[in-house]
């Protein structure tokens, strides 16, 4: 296991699925954590679980303010941030373009896409004034193709594909290891949202095909390592057999 001993993390959308395994895992390794997330009760319960290592931040990721300061108070807290993990996500509600609600619509790439420059243009600055930092992002095969009655969702996780590779262009000479994460699909309450929908393939997937939250949260791990370097600037596919051996999965 990776040592994140003295480092402290961010990690957005903490408080169910993904993020929250991934808050225990860094906090086993040795990280401080910071989780952040709206559902207040959620995180506290999970940063009472992890202990002294832990903060629980209430946020919307969707609003710059709260970003800046649920940073700010990481730093306050931990003495500075040298990770970001932008996992906060949505894709409720899924629909055609044809009867896509506008406002709910906007919603989703307020988070997915909003949220996740929200989250580096808080933390940069940070992390350029102590010389680096690991900015990661959690994508989606949905970045890469189209998928029926997912338009915001795919269009907003394009973007926040571009935007890692932006924040690595601008940055990675300073320091700042900014890669992109594509899980797959992850046995999470999201799974259970496209289940319910009914529309196109990923729904009628079993739920023994998708894997589970803590292998993404070990893939994280292992990216704060120098293992990863070679990915900087890219964005790694979990579905990759490779990628799942380095990481130690199964």
């Amino acid at each position: 296991m990776q040592d994140m001993s003295e480092k402290s993390v961010l990690i957005t959308g903490a408080s169910r699925g993904i993020g929250a395994d991934t808050a225990r895992l860094f906090a086993k390794a040795g990280a401080q954590v910071a989780l952040v997330a709206r559902s207040a009760e959620a995180i506290s319960d999970i940063a009472t679980e992890i202990g002294s290592q832990a903060i629980a931040i209430p946020c919307d990721v969707s609003d710059f303010a709260a970003v800046e300061a649920a940073v700010a108070q990481t730093v306050q807290n931990f003495g500075g941030l040298d990770v970001l993990i932008g996992n906060a996500g949505a894709i409720e509600p899924i629909s055609h373009m044809a009867s896509a609600d506008p406002g709910a619509w906007s919603q989703v790439i307020d988070i997915n896409l909003k949220g996740v420059f929200y989250g580096m243009r808080a933390a940069l600055p940070v992390m350029l004034k102590a010389g680096g930092g690991s900015i990661l992002t959690i994508s989606s095969g949905a970045a890469h193709g189209p998928v029926e009655a997912w338009s915001h969702y795919c269009a907003s996780k394009a973007g926040a594909a571009m935007l890692t590779a932006c924040a690595h262009k601008e940055n990675g000479r300073y320091g700042i290891r900014a890669m992109g994460l594509s899980p797959g699909t992850v046995a999470t309450e999201m799974q259970r949202e496209i289940k319910a929908s009914g529309i196109n393939p990923v729904s009628q997937l079993d739920w023994s095909d998708h894997i589970p939250a803590d292998w993404v949260a070990k893939a994280l791990l292992w990216m704060c390592s120098a293992d990863a370097d070679h990915w900087i600037g890219s964005e790694i596919s979990l579905r990759d057999p490779d990628i799942r051996a380095r990481v130690g999965l199964a």
